[in-house]
């Protein structure tokens, strides 16, 4: 199965194969991959308008039945976010949800001048293989509490987390999953709650920069215990 977006491209993929007795076994889709439901398949691989990346990404991340793996060229330092690690200068919301739910491999470089006309950056290759089964956690969830915290990667969480802002949404948050539960009542102490879990030995003095899956995994599950939920 081929998706191609480019109605140029389609006539010509289906001029090279006319004549060809196993053209039969190639399905052609004209359309917008992020737009298109994808079918079963074992292996995917993409070259792809480096504008829709991340959209693209996250569609294959969320893909089922799960597939053997995908192997896609992505701009580089895109492709190298996708792998980073705590400290590294390009660790962040990207890497960490990328990596909750699939192992990332770098395979080659690919240099601009490689392509004609040669593009402004140059390219990388890299494969992707699912996590069977997923991690336990909810996503929507996992996201809002790293999204929040890269928002400034290097402030420790006491100072991400206590921000007035925050702290505001989190007493938001609170009252709508206690609606939610039928427990309705007067609203905790929140920063007074939240004070408790970044000051727990494992969290404190903490940078989200260079903290990996389990300190936000644990981080998660200690502000859950307090009730404080993200969105």
């Amino acid at each position: 199965v081929a998706v191609e977006f480019d109605p140029r491209m389609v006539r010509e993929v289906k001029k090279r194969v006319e004549g060809d007795p196993r053209k039969h076994r190639l399905e052609l889709i004209q359309g917008d991959i992020l737009k298109t439901p994808l079918p079963f398949f074992d292996v995917c691989v993409a070259n792809l308008p480096y504008n829709i990346s991340s959209p693209f990404l996250f569609k294959l991340l969320a893909h089922r039945p799960y597939f053997r793996c995908a192997v896609v060229m992505f701009q580089e330092e895109f492709a190298q976010r996708l792998s980073a690690r705590p400290g590294d200068a390009l660790y962040c919301r990207l890497s960490v949800n990328t990596q909750l739910l699939a192992k990332v491999t770098q395979l080659i470089k690919v240099g601009r001048n490689n392509f004609r006309p040669p593009p402004k950056v140059d390219s990388r290759v890299v494969r992707i293989e699912l996590k069977n089964p997923p991690p336990p956690v909810n996503f929507v969830e996992w996201d809002g509490l790293v999204k929040l915290c890269f928002n400034r990667k290097n402030k420790t969480l006491r100072s991400l987390f206590t921000s007035k802002k925050v702290v505001a949404d989190l007493e938001t948050s609170w009252k709508t999953f206690a609606a939610l539960r039928g427990t309705v009542g007067e609203t905790p102490d929140v920063k007074a709650m939240v004070e408790e879990v970044v000051a727990e030995e494992r969290f404190d003095g903490k940078r989200p920069a260079k903290m990996d899956q389990d300190d936000f995994l644990a981080l998660l599950v200690a502000f859950n215990a307090k009730g404080l939920h993200f969105t």
